[in-house]
């Protein structure tokens, strides 16, 4: 009987969450009019244990479906998930892809073997020869089909075990993995209590004792700074940092070790956002939580996460410490981002250069691809060789520069 994939060496490394290869498509419309959106396209991160780790990216780049895919809110169309070890999440779609390509590869070889063959027998003087080269076909022919047979079935067993991994994902693992979402309006259902709300997950998990329910409800309001008598009353009753404050208190409840944070102070006055970020550090320290935090303020996950990854276009452009992030900006686009941000002195801020980012302008990728590549230890940047050279020299200078 199959199992569950599941990579020891990731627990070993300390690794709580690995994503290798995600793609997240969209298909939209039928026939000769569908199309396809690219949402995110080959993304492959890690997530160390006891981590804060930034998501920064422009609005529309990928960052809240990356997230949405690994809670696996959306059944994710190539790549793989691993949650402390296990395979939570797989797409089968590249797979699919491979056998196309395997098949089509068969029918071309097939072709020119005959096509092939037929200008050899065309020029056979004696029976003999007609006989050599016809065998000597059929073995190519064999040899093709073997080799395109195995790697077929490959496959469609990574297909089948993609299948089962799917199927066979263990509840209890994935109530470990919560999330907070972006609008504390909508992400709270206006016709449920407070206490409804927050007790919806130990519904689901199967907890029915409505005392012990109750009981984690006030602890959890009380985590997040409110008082458990809220917990009677409706969304639309509290402010949007109180809202917010409720949806923590819903991912807590699970008792989580890892927490995807999709923008949730964005929706925020300046003054509650500090608020909630102090509240995610001390309950970060507190329960030993790892967090995927995604924002598209570089400002904020600055002095709050551990490493940053800059999201363009469904791609990872770029990734760091957030000490070496800002310390050595490469990507064009990491800089326009970086430039966006206010300066709190209206001298500086009334001298302040926006950069504006335009990949057509800034990449030549005519000749060779960029590759996510460790530019040096720890930092990775996306670029082909001319661009490693640049981004290298660049690293120089700027040292050059603060010394």
């Amino acid at each position: 009987m199959p199992k569950v994939s599941y990579r020891r060496e990731l627990l070993d490394n300390g690794i709580e969450l690995s994503v290798r290869h995600l793609k997240q498509y969209f298909k939209f419309g039928h026939g000769k009019n569908a199309f396809i959106t690219k949402a995110v396209d080959d993304v492959s991160f890690d997530i160390m244990k006891g981590e804060c780790f930034g998501l920064v990216g422009e609005s529309g780049c990928g960052k809240t479906t990356t997230g949405r895919s690994l809670i696996r809110l959306y059944n994710i169309t190539s790549g793989s998930v691993y949650f402390e070890g296990h395979r939570t999440s797989a797409g089968k779609g590249w797979n699919e892809e491979e056998i196309k390509r395997l098949r089509k590869e068969l029918r071309d070889g097939l072709k020119q073997i005959n096509e092939n063959e037929k200008k050899e027998l065309s020029n056979a003087s004696d029976q003999n020869e007609i006989s050599s080269i016809k065998e000597r076909r059929n073995k190519e022919r064999e040899e093709l089909n073997s080799r395109i047979s195995v790697a077929i079935s490959e496959q469609k067993a990574a297909i089948a075990q993609i299948k089962y991994d799917n199927k066979h994902v263990d509840k209890k693992l994935m109530s470990k993995m919560q999330m907070i979402f972006q609008d504390p309006v909508d992400s709270l259902d206006p016709r449920m209590t407070v206490e409804d709300i927050i007790q919806e997950g130990l519904h689901i998990q199967g907890q029915h004792n409505k005392f012990a329910n109750s009981r984690k409800v006030a602890e959890a309001l009380e985590k997040v700074g409110l008082i458990p008598e809220y917990a009677s009353r409706y969304p639309h009753e509290f402010s949007g940092g109180q809202r917010q404050r409720i949806g923590i208190a819903r991912a807590l409840i699970m008792n989580p070790d890892f927490l995807i944070c999709d923008e949730p102070i964005s929706a925020l006055d300046v003054s509650i956002r500090a608020q909630i970020i102090n509240l995610l550090r001390d309950l970060k320290d507190e329960m030993g939580l790892t967090i995927l935090f995604i924002a598209h303020d570089l400002s904020v996950v600055k002095y709050f996460c551990d490493r940053i990854a800059v999201m363009y276009f469904g791609h990872i452009v770029e990734l760091a410490t957030s000490d070496e992030l800002f310390k050595h900006p490469l990507h064009p686009y990491t800089n326009a981002l970086l430039s966006a941000i206010p300066k709190p002195d209206p001298l500086t801020e009334k001298v302040r250069q926006r950069i504006i980012y335009h990949p057509e302008e800034e990449h030549d990728y005519s000749k060779e691809q960029p590759v996510l590549t460790e530019i040096v230890k720890g930092h990775w940047v996306l670029a082909n060789s001319e661009e490693l050279k640049k981004y290298k020299a660049k690293i120089a200078k700027l040292d050059a520069t603060k010394k």
